[in-house]
């Protein structure tokens, strides 16, 4: 399955995984520091959802292209289905 985005899809997404990027950096940095556990955890939770907000969004967008997408055979579609299922379960 070829990731197909949209142009502001796309940056969305981007800004998303950057934000976790620069929290994850901040973490690193919080733990050589020494810094409160309850600090680091409350971040560690803020990054992992940006990821997760990042991951639905790009399985989102390949739903929609799955279900606009006409003149497929019903196998691979089905197929289809069952991969994105995988992909949003690995998520949950």
């Amino acid at each position: 399955m070829e990731l197909e985005m949209a142009a502001d899809e796309l940056k969305s997404v981007l800004n998303r995984l950057r934000r976790a990027q620069g929290q994850i950096a901040g973490i690193i940095k919080m733990i050589e520091e020494g810094r409160d556990c309850e600090d680091v955890i409350t971040q560690l939770a803020a990054a992992s959802r940006a990821l997760d907000r990042a991951g639905f969004a790009i399985i989102a967008t390949g739903l929609q292209h799955c279900m606009t997408e006409g003149g497929q055979p019903a196998g691979d579609r089905d197929e289809m289905r069952a991969r994105l299922e995988k992909l949003f379960l690995s998520l949950a």
